[in-house]
C-alpha cells in the first residue's frame, strides 16, 4: 500500500474503501491515474469488512460464492500493483477548489492532513454508519461486548450472546455456533427482522433462541465479561423471570444508524442519503462523481456488482475530463 504523507496531490481522491472504492484505485491505475483512497475506518473494506466478513456473497461474477474477507483481500491485491494511497482511519472534512485542484482536509490522524486532487470519486456507501447500543452495554465496549466479529477465532470456546434478531445477528450465530463454547440468541420480540430461512437454519443447528426478553445487566469477574441477566416475559401471563446466562462475549447486532456526514455540505443534489448522478456518474458538481450504494438513479439496483461497473464508468469519464484527448474507453485489461 502506499504510505501516504502530509499534503499529497493525486489525480483521483476516491471517498470510501469498501468494494467499489477499491475497485475503483484499481481501475484508476489502469488508467494512469493516481489515484488516494480515504476512509474513516481503520481498514478497508468498508461495510462487508465492518459488518460481515465472514458472510458468503453470493452475487459476485465468477465466484459461486466468496467469503466477505476474502473479496476485500482480492480487491486491494488487485489494486496494488498500482500503489495508490491508503487515508484510513481519517475522516473527510471540507471540500475546496483551488485552480484545477479540488483540497479535501482530512481529520483523525495525528494532525490534520490536506489532499489535493483533479476529481473526486465519492464511493462511500451508506456512509458513516453508527451501531445501536445496547443500554445494558454501556461501558463494556471492548471489554467483552462487541458490535461485529470480524475475526471468529477469537470467540471460539466461549459462551457467546448475541442480541438482536436481524440478519446479522442471525449470521454471527451461525457463524460463531461452530466453533463457541455455547452461541445463545435474545430477541425483545417474537417475529424477526431476519430471514425465515436464516432464522430456521439457526433453529435446525440447534441454536438456543429466547424471545420477548431483553439483556438487562452485564457482569464481570477478574477475567473479564462473565455473564448476563436477561428478563424474559411471558407472552400469555406478561410475567417477566429473569435467567443468568453464561458469556465471555456478547454481540449487540442491533442495526445501525447512518447518514453521509459532511459529504452533505459539498454542493451534491442528495435525496434520502444518495447522491444523483448521470449516465457518467458524474453528481451536480463539476469533477465530483460518485459510484456504488451512495450513487441514485433511475433504475439502479444496489449491489457490490453494480457498483464495481459505475467505478469503471466514473473512472473512464474522469480520465477524459483529466485529459480531453484520452479515450473514453480504454480497451480490455486482458493481457
Amino acid at each position: 500500500m502506499g504510505t501516504p504523507s502530509d499534503g499529497i496531490d493525486v489525480d483521483v481522491l476516491i471517498v470510501g474503501a469498501g468494494p467499489t472504492g477499491l475497485f475503483a484505485a484499481y481501475y484508476a491505475g489502469f488508467r494512469g491515474l493516481s489515484a488516494a483512497v480515504v476512509d474513516s475506518l481503520p481498514e478497508t473494506g468498508g461495510q462487508v469488512t465492518a459488518m460481515y466478513p465472514e458472510k458468503m456473497i453470493y452475487d459476485v461474477a465468477g465466484f459461486p460464492a466468496v467469503r466477505g474477507r476474502d473479496l476485500v483481500d482480492g480487491l486491494v491485491k488487485q489494486a496494488s500493483q498500482w500503489n495508490p494511497h491508503y487515508l484510513l482511519g481519517r475522516k473527510a472534512e471540507t471540500l475546496t477548489e483551488s485552480g484545477d485542484r479540488f483540497v479535501m482536509t482530512l481529520a483523525g490522524g495525528e494532525a490534520e492532513e490536506t489532499v489535493r486532487a483533479r476529481a473526486v470519486l465519492i464511493t462511500a456507501g451508506i456512509g458513516e454508519f453508527t451501531p445501536r447500543p445496547l443500554p445494558a452495554g454501556d461501558g463494556w465496549l471492548g471489554n467483552g461486548m462487541v458490535h461485529f466479529v470480524p475475526v471468529l477465532d477469537e470467540h471460539a470456546g466461549k459462551d457467546v450472546v448475541v442480541v438482536g434478531g436481524g440478519d446479522s445477528a442471525f449470521d454471527w450465530v451461525l457463524a460463531l455456533h461452530p466453533i463457541a463454547r455455547s452461541v445463545t440468541l435474545v430477541h425483545r420480540r417474537a417475529k424477526f427482522r431476519a430471514a425465515e430461512s436464516i432464522v430456521n437454519e439457526a433453529r435446525e443447528a440447534g441454536v438456543r433462541i429466547i424471545t420477548d426478553a431483553e439483556v438487562t445487566e452485564l457482569r464481570g469477574d477478574e477475567h473479564g465479561l462473565a455473564d448476563v441477566t436477561v428478563e424474559i416475559k411471558d407472552p400469555e401471563t406478561k410475567e417477566v423471570r429473569q435467567e443468568v446466562l453464561p458469556a465471555q462475549t456478547v454481540v449487540a447486532a442491533l442495526g445501525f444508524t447512518a447518514d453521509l456526514g459532511p459529504i452533505e455540505n459539498w454542493g451534491l443534489e442528495i435525496h434520502q442519503r444518495s447522491i444523483s448522478v448521470d449516465s457518467t456518474m458524474a453528481t451536480a458538481r463539476k469533477g465530483i462523481y460518485a459510484a456504488g450504494d451512495v450513487a441514485a438513479y433511475p433504475g439502479k439496483v444496489k449491489l457490490i456488482a453494480t457498483g464495481f461497473g459505475e467505478a469503471a464508468t466514473a473512472v473512464n469519464n474522469i480520465a477524459v475530463e483529466i485529459d480531453p484527448g484520452a479515450h473514453l474507453f480504454p480497451g480490455h485489461s486482458s493481457g
